[in-house]
């Protein structure tokens, strides 16, 4: 009988002196398990902080770019803007909107120092729009804006601009694109798209854009 009464001495001095089955105090262990609540507390919210942060981050980010985005958008949409009020100031559109721009302006079509004739490319590329319209088979009309570098006298400058304009009017009239569709204006030197200060400037600078509207 005495291996019994040792067991039940045993059990009661675990149970009353705060000893846990694993041999550490109660008080201890409540202790610890507090600590390891605070730990893992502060550790989320210094992850929730880092979230939050990054996501800020992302947002100025995203809206940085909206903003670059905005201010391209505006810049393209300037002169097409002055393009849909003239048009609509003449009664020339049936829904009052701008659909897209086409510019003449790559390494092949760009227009000589004081010329306005068409190459051969710009000449297709002319084709090619004419042929989208026909595809489309809208009721649009053209605002055809000639451009022209820094070099030489203003007044000239909207000179050559105005004839270039009128050479693209041509070659599309020609690929049957009604002339009572179509309106040009001559720029000049007034709106560049690149720098005058470099041959590379200019030559963007030397350009037809075609609005078209609907």
């Amino acid at each position: 009988m005495q291996p019994r009464h040792d067991f039940a001495v045993s059990a009661k001095l675990t149970e009353g002196s705060g000893i846990s089955g694993s041999g550490v105090p109660k008080t201890e262990k409540t202790s610890l398990t507090r600590t390891r609540l605070s730990t893992a507390a502060a550790l989320g919210a210094l992850l929730a902080v880092g979230v939050v942060a990054s996501g800020c981050a992302s947002h100025r980010f995203v809206r940085d770019q909206v903003a670059v985005v905005d201010t391209r958008v505006t810049g393209v949409e300037g002169l097409a803007g002055q393009a849909l009020e003239r048009a609509n100031a003449a009664h020339k559109l049936a829904e009052g909107k701008f659909l897209y721009e086409m510019v003449l302006s790559d390494d092949s079509v760009k227009f000589p120092t004081d010329r306005h004739a068409l190459s051969p490319e710009a000449e297709q590329r002319l084709a090619e729009l004419a042929q989208r319209l026909r595809a489309e088979n809208r009721n649009v009309y053209l605002e055809i804006q000639g451009h022209t570098d820094a070099a030489g006298d203003e007044a000239y400058n909207e000179e050559l601009g105005e004839a270039r304009a009128e050479a693209v009017r041509r070659a599309l009239s020609r690929q049957g694109v009604a002339l009572n569709r179509m309106a040009t204006i001559s720029y000049g030197e007034t709106a560049p798209v690149a720098s005058n200060d470099t041959p590379e400037g200019r030559a963007q600078n030397r350009r037809v854009s075609i609005i078209v509207l609907s």
